[in-house]
């Protein structure tokens, strides 16, 4: 498990058309199950467009990885492209590169990380709010 992870979750998906599909259910289901779906709108729209990303610019089986640190939830997706991508001012009638726009909007924090090989990594944080019984003793103090 990655240090400081309260939880982490990974798969690898193929760089074909139901994958993002896929992507999205992935963090749907652990969210979820980690009580933490006040958080699934943000980070299934985020995972879509990095496992986008990943199937249209890298063409390389990708991996998924979701993990729960302390205030944070981290989404990273891991490919075989080592060039970074690149955030673009879309047009308005252009039909794309609008998703990194998303990812800086939608997320708390993103970035990319070289390696390990030829690779990357995209990832893009969430902040989470306390849990239900550390915020009873708050407002009781």
């Amino acid at each position: 498990m990655a240090h400081g992870a309260l939880w982490l979750h990974s798969r690898t998906f193929r760089s074909d058309a139901q994958s993002a599909s896929g992507a999205r259910h992935f963090v749907s289901q652990h969210l979820t199950e980690h009580d933490l779906s006040y958080l699934v709108e943000d980070v299934r729209l985020v995972a879509s467009e990095l496992a986008t990303n990943a199937m249209l610019h890298a063409r390389t089986p990708f991996t998924v990885s979701l993990e729960q640190r302390l205030r944070v939830v981290l989404l990273t997706v891991r490919d075989g492209e080592p060039s970074t991508p690149e955030r673009v001012d879309a047009k308005v009638m252009d039909t794309h590169g609008r998703g990194l726009f998303l990812v800086d909007h939608t997320s708390h924090d993103w970035g990319v990380t070289e390696g390990p090989g030829v690779s990357k990594s995209v990832w893009a944080s969430f902040v989470t709010r306390p849990a239900r019984a550390a915020r009873s003793e708050l407002d009781s103090a």
